[in-house]
């Protein structure tokens, strides 16, 4: 009975979504590392063009970067760019005379990689994309035309295409007035384009009338094209992680949303959880459910109630979804994962003519392996795969100081940033994939850039300071005192869990330091240890013993010229190397304190790109996040 049972799940798909055994995430990864294995040439025996397809698929690589710290996800990433970007920062085959919003898409990846490795380069092409937007042509409304060749028109599309790219650059470069185009864009296109009575989306919108496609009084398209609704929801959820908190686009963004996804689920297919290409009309004959929109409304939808911008609720519409995604239309053959069913292009107007009609839609070829359903595909994916692990640390917020530490430099427009062990920093130095471990696990992250109070550590569960600065580092550096230490010690008692990670003695401030983390009972000492010359890793590893009661998972950590510790007084040794000790625990009251003697999970030892494999600082990351979640009493 077991055998056939096993047939009958084998014919019918489900085995696909319920026993995998890798995430889908990756295995739809491997296969586009198969079939696009050096550059993206879509359209085989044509050469590789700058096309948006590409970053649609290259975000859902960085979403697994981000989710597992494996830098061939990066490295992929790096070698499908570098195709383009040129030395001098140039791309190729990009003209920005065509006023196309569809190539400004793979900006993302351009800012990724400037962001991460400092590459003048990367700068460079990112400004001529943000460069295009400035002279871009628009609607009298201010509302950026879809194309040159389209002229007075909105699609939903291009949303995507632009907005995320524009927010990011935006918030990397300071460029705080943005935030207002931004917005305006959302804004006029929900205005323009929203069915009163539905709340969907028409895919097109005319200011001008003038095409054929377009409604005479209202300027609209004649359907609500599924795939046009995904791209307009994934550029909100998308766009928003990049707006300033405290700005009011981000609220018009949010409502937005808020009546975007009732009309969506609306028409989501009771039975399979998908929606159909033209969505509602369901039960119009040549109609059908379509991959590569479900995808993106999962994505949107999974990504909301994460980030808590829609009620929990609708995580249920999302969950059913992507059952029916994977069902429906992941198929593995010869040996390789593939998505069916995405329709390969719909569009307004152009030559041939398409006139907007179910008809034309229908008239589309729908493929396997698009790329950009592909892509969606991922993201909905590395989306969902965060799902079950959101109740771990579900309600709590991690706090990061930026007091203590509190270091600026010049950024490439000679503007003042924050850097050195900060969330927002994916350089060498800084937590940005620390930040993804804690996001993964459901908990939120916060910075605290003035001197800590009870009344703001009260907001947080989990505290972290690491290497406060010397005067080295800071002119005028905020020494911890007596008061930091009394309010600190009172949060820990009272059930805060915090995190200390001091340095080595060339590279740390000790006096006022210790004086925090004496009164806990861990003493750091002012020395070196671990030598690391060069790049030579391996001096830096650090053995897990068996049954480590936080570390888990790995069998060897990097941390090289760590300041050894000094436990008395009831704290634990947690961790050596040799014959010096390395990390030590201390429960005071109903809280922890964990003290290590080293930074040693910033971007530079998670993120893959350095480290060997057996080196495997990101498990023990993880392990620590964990614990610092739901922390247990250590034994000596």
């Amino acid at each position: 009975m077991k055998k056939i049972f096993v047939i009958v799940l084998v014919a019918t798909g489900i085995h696909q979504y319920q026993f995998a055994q890798q995430p889908w995430s990756q295995q739809m990864a491997t296969t586009v590392m198969k079939l696009w294995k050096d550059s993206f040439s879509l359209v085989p025996g044509r050469p590789a063009k700058w096309s948006y397809d590409q970053g649609v698929i290259l975000k859902g690589f960085e979403g697994i970067w981000n989710a597992t710290g494996d830098g061939e996800y990066f490295r992929y990433i790096e070698k499908q760019m570098d195709y383009f970007v040129q030395p001098d920062g140039t791309i190729k085959g990009y003209r920005p005379d065509e006023f196309n919003i569809d190539h400004i898409n793979n900006g993302k990846l351009v800012l990724l990689l400037y962001r991460v490795t400092g590459k003048e380069k990367y700068k460079k092409a990112a400004d001529l994309l943000r460069n295009q937007l400035v002279h871009h042509p628009r609607t009298k409304e201010g509302g950026f035309w879809h194309k040159q060749i389209y002229p007075w028109q909105m699609w939903l599309d291009g949303l995507y295409m632009g907005q995320p790219f524009y927010a990011e650059y935006a918030s990397i470069f300071q460029e705080d007035e943005a935030f207002n185009d931004i917005t305006r864009q959302f804004v006029l296109m929900e205005k323009n384009a929203r069915d009163a009575k539905t709340g969907l989306l028409y895919h097109g919108y005319d200011e001008s009338r003038e095409q054929k496609w377009a409604n005479k009084k209202t300027g609209l398209s004649p359907n609500f094209w599924a795939r046009a609704l995904g791209w307009y929801g994934m550029a909100m959820v998308d766009a928003l992680d990049h707006f300033p908190e405290k700005h009011p686009g981000r609220d018009s963004i949010i409502k937005i949303l808020n009546r975007f996804v009732p009309a969506v689920v609306k028409v989501q297919d009771a039975k399979s959880g998908l929606w159909y290409d033209i969505v509602d009309r369901p039960t119009t004959p040549k109609n059908y459910k379509e991959a590569s929109a479900s995808a993106m409304l999962i994505y949107t939808i999974a990504k909301a109630v994460r980030k808590g911008y829609i009620p929990s609720n609708y995580l249920t519409n999302a969950k059913k979804g992507y059952k029916g995604l994977v069902t429906e239309f992941i198929k593995t053959e010869n040996g390789q994962v593939n998505l069916h069913g995405t329709v390969s292009v719909s569009g307004l107007g152009g030559n041939p003519y398409r006139d907007g009609s179910f008809e034309y839609y229908m008239s589309e070829p729908v493929v396997v392996n698009d790329a950009k359903g592909v892509g969606a595909f991922i993201k909905a994916a590395v989306e969902m795969e965060m799902v079950d692990k959101q109740s771990v640390g579900k309600g709590k917020t991690v706090l990061l100081d930026y007091y203590f530490n509190n270091e600026w430099k010049k950024d490439a427009n000679g503007k003042s940033v924050r850097f050195h062990y900060t969330w927002n920093d994916k350089s060498n130095s800084g937590f940005a994939m620390l930040g993804d471990i804690f996001a993964k696990y459901g908990v939120k992250t916060a910075v605290l850039e003035t001197a800590p109070t009870l009344e703001k550590l009260k907001k947080a569960s989990i505290y972290i300071i690491v290497d406060p600065d010397t005067e080295k580092e800071t002119t005028t550096p905020n020494y911890i005192g007596d008061n930091d230490v009394k309010v600190i010690s009172d949060w820990v008692k009272a059930g805060g869990v915090l995190l200390l990670m001091g340095n080595d003695s060339a590279n740390a401030e000790f006096t006022h330091f210790n004086k925090l983390s004496c009164s806990f009972g861990i003493k750091f000492n002012e020395d070196s240890r671990n030598k690391v010359f060069n790049n030579n890793y391996p001096e830096g590893g650090v053995a897990i013993p068996v049954n480590h009661p936080i570390l888990k998972s790995p069998k060897k950590i990097f941390v090289k010229e760590f300041s050894s510790l000094e436990p008395t007084d009831g704290a634990v040794t947690i961790l050596k190397n040799g014959d010096y000790i390395l990390a030590a625990v201390r429960q005071w009251g109903k809280g922890f304190v964990f003290a290590i003697g080293d930074p040693w999970i910033y971007n530079e030892y998670l993120d893959g790109r350095r480290l060997p494999a057996d080196l495997e600082n990101y498990k023990g990351a993880e392990d620590l996040v964990k614990w610092l979640i739901k922390p247990v009493a250590v034994k000596k």
